[in-house]
């Protein structure tokens, strides 16, 4: 008998798909695009004899560059130092329920956000012209120690409290947004606990409100290492104000220029990756997977596999961390 007959159907292969790449032409022609633009800047700063690359090497061994690196850096941490703690009291003054504290709080944000970053710095470098001398006393009393004020800030320290002072007031906003993101009901939840407001935000909020903290802080670091060639204003012998004192000796203004760059983007570059990684590690408690580190890119890259994919690539109701 026929095994039609008997109610079985045989099965049909299906064809095979002919599947036609999508052409891209509106990408190939950017991409070359920017290949003969490459190629036009490395053609006009290797043969361009404006640039003097045999000064700027001697320019980036000079001493005073090296000192001024060594200020450069001091400054950064220092001021970024004072930022994140007077950051972090101005963002839980602002948010407390005490008027007085929160006002407080707002106006020395207002003050200090509503003005130039380099009057600041002028400002501070001149505070003896206010008061010639400070003390500590008793107030609208005796005093029990008094000295001058230009002894106690030199221009260093008036260059520190300008850009320290001045960087709290944007460090209490960022802490203050990265406190909001957390969810109420954590901090309900752990008062009913039993915890304090102290111990609560130290344990329970600031540790997850970090992820959106980081951020922001690691731009405002990178921001904080250019703007402390503002300096300048006071004489204070940072890396641009050492630069801008060769150049205008030697009159070589390009090339001591780009001596100086290349040493900011060098800076810039280990802040860059120092923030990435402080960013995966807080990341831990957000992604199921951790976004690749740059070595494990370079790994999959010669290895011919694909980079590792992101947390935000994880499908929420795949087990075992599933991938789209």
């Amino acid at each position: 008998m026929n095994p039609s007959e008997k109610g079985v159907v045989t099965p049909v292969r299906p064809e095979p798909i002919k599947a036609v790449p999508v052409r891209h032409p509106g990408r190939w022609a950017g991409a070359i695009i920017i290949l003969v633009l490459a190629a036009m800047l490395v053609h006009a700063l290797i043969f361009n004899p404006a640039f003097q690359w045999d000064v700027v090497r001697q320019t980036m061994q000079d001493d005073t560059i090296i000192h001024g690196i060594g200020v450069t850096l001091e400054l950064t941490v220092l001021s970024m130092l004072m930022g994140v703690v007077g950051g972090v009291i101005l963002a839980v003054m602002r948010l407390s329920p005490n008027p007085l504290l929160s006002g407080t709080a707002w106006f020395y944000i207002w003050i200090f956000r509503g003005t130039p970053v380099l009057v600041q710095l002028v400002f501070w470098n001149f505070l003896g012209a206010i008061w010639e001398n400070l003390s500590i006393g008793i107030p609208f009393g005796p005093e029990f120690w008094s000295e001058s004020t230009n002894k106690l800030i030199p221009t260093f320290t008036a260059a520190l409290l300008g850009l320290g002072l001045n960087e709290a007031a944007y460090m209490a906003e960022i802490v203050r947004g990265g406190i909001q993101s957390v969810d109420e009901g954590q901090t309900e939840a752990a008062h009913a606990l039993g915890m304090s407001r102290t111990a609560t935000l130290r344990r329970i909020v600031l540790p997850q409100a970090m992820r959106v903290i980081v951020p922001p802080t690691g731009n405002e670091t990178i921001s904080m290492l250019k703007t402390t060639s503002l300096v300048q204003v006071i004489s204070l012998s940072e890396l641009f104000t050492a630069g801008h004192d060769i150049y205008s000796r030697t009159y070589q203004t390009i090339p001591v220029l780009v001596a100086i760059s290349i040493y900011y983007l060098l800076m810039t570059s280990i802040l860059t990756v120092g923030q990435y990684y402080i960013e995966r590690y807080y990341a831990r408690g957000a992604n199921r997977t951790l976004p690749p580190t740059p070595f494990q890119r370079l790994r999959s890259l010669f290895a011919g596999r694909p980079a590792p994919k992101t947390g935000h690539d994880v499908v929420p109701g795949l087990e075992g961390g599933g991938h789209v």
